[in-house]
């Protein structure tokens, strides 16, 4: 999930990507990240890098979706598409336990016993649990997180000598 602004400026959340053409008509396979179906609907709005396109239908096809842009009308057309990622605006409700991309890079990592760690530069998929990186090189998993202050502060419970300052694997100053 990426948080970036758009040419206008509000923040973009990648929520899919065009993975190859399906058929002769133009229709083409969606990988979609988030879990917000409601993307794919009929009339949905997604931004590219090519400008906007807009969903005329979709279908779910192997754990994945077959959809038809207004853009793309061939399978010609639809070869160019390969691999384009697709943005939205964030959706907002009232969940506030949703933790954004955009809101986490940027922000103070400070521990249970008020210890400022350093600023997230990235958020790395895996497994177990997504991670934060931070600019030192720290990997915080994301399921120690307790509280955020969008943009400014995560607040973290972590185990002893997760965020030991001494450790940094790779620094030479590191024991």
């Amino acid at each position: 999930v990426d948080g970036r602004p758009s040419h206008d400026g509000p923040v973009l959340l990648e929520v899919g990507r065009i993975d190859k053409p399906h058929g002769l008509r133009g229709e083409v396979v969606v990988s979609l990240i988030t879990p917000r179906l409601e993307r794919l609907a009929a009339g949905s709005v997604l931004q590219t890098d090519s400008g906007p396109v807009t969903v005329q239908s979709s279908r779910p096809h192997q754990r994945r979706f077959l959809v038809r842009f207004d853009r793309i009308t061939d399978r010609d057309a639809a070869e160019g598409w390969r691999g384009v990622v697709l943005s939205a605006p964030p959706v907002l409700d009232a969940d506030d336990d949703t933790l954004w991309l955009h809101e986490l890079v940027g922000a103070t990592v400070v521990d249970q016993h008020g210890t400022s760690h350093g600023t997230v530069v990235a958020l790395l998929d895996n497994p177990a649990s997504d991670l934060l990186e931070l600019a030192d090189g720290r990997l915080v998993p994301l399921v120690f997180v307790v509280g955020h202050e969008p943009g400014v502060r995560i607040d973290v419970d972590v185990p002893p000598g997760l965020l030991d300052d001494g450790y940094v694997e790779g620094r030479e100053d590191a024991p």
